[in-house]
């Protein structure tokens, strides 16, 4: 348990630098900015392997016993949250989490959410405490969920502050619950090529964790629990 505190609280503090501008800023300023974004990502991916490992290490104690649906719920739902980790990560979006988050043209992916990879985690994370039905899973998927939909709320108020007069013309065709924008008539499902890859790098990636990848990592087959 403490090293799950350990490794939780160190992928906290990790993603709280870009909050602090005099940090960001700081480490921008010494390291430039495309290395700065490969050592962070390359920091919180350990992090978060690390949180994953010392969860895994936890003792099982069910909440549920286990049912097909609830791993079918799975199989829908991360497929859909990788399109949007994907595409949102390289989707130009200077409302939230991206690569490319200096634009003022929001990529398409940013008409369904304008958090499409806090979404993405929201959607992952929620799927597994529901199919795995742990309490290892409730503490780990759960805070990563609950640290997305902070996230969501700390990220507008940033973007507001730093985006200034411009916040309002960016975020009007967006919006923070996904399709909320389109069903209010204020955007429209397009495809750009951000997205397409997103779509296909989420096909090929879920392809390779039902066809073994996820049994190798987790030692779990989300197609054997689908079907018992």
């Amino acid at each position: 348990m403490i090293q799950f505190l350990l490794a939780f609280a160190l992928f906290l503090a990790l993603h709280s630098v870009p909050a602090i501008p005099a940090i960001r800023q700081g480490l921008v300023a010494r390291l430039g900015r495309r290395p700065y974004l490969a050592l962070y990502s390359i920091a919180s991916i350990a992090s978060l392997v690390w949180v994953f490992q010392s969860a895994l290490a936890l003792d099982y104690l069910e909440l549920w016993p286990p049912a097909a649906w609830q791993a079918w719920l799975a199989l829908v739902l991360v497929p859909v949250a990788l399109v949007l980790l994907i595409a949102g990560l390289a989707s130009p979006n200077p409302l939230s989490i991206s690569f490319r988050r200096g634009s003022d043209h929001p990529g398409a992916i940013t008409a369904i959410t304008r958090h499409p990879v806090l979404w993405g985690f929201v959607l992952w994370a929620a799927s597994h405490v529901l199919a795995n039905g742990d309490v290892r899973s409730l503490m780990l998927f759960g805070a990563l969920g609950l640290f997305a939909v902070f996230g969501m709320v700390m990220t507008d108020r940033r973007s507001r502050r730093r985006l200034g007069s411009d916040w309002t013309r960016l975020s009007e065709t967006s919006s923070v619950l996904p399709f909320a924008a389109m069903l209010a008539g204020r955007s429209r499902l397009r495809l750009d090529l951000p997205l397409g890859i997103g779509i296909a790098g989420a096909a090929l990636l879920t392809a390779w964790l039902l066809l073994g990848g996820h049994a190798a990592l987790f030692g779990a087959d989300p197609l054997v629990l689908a079907a018992s």
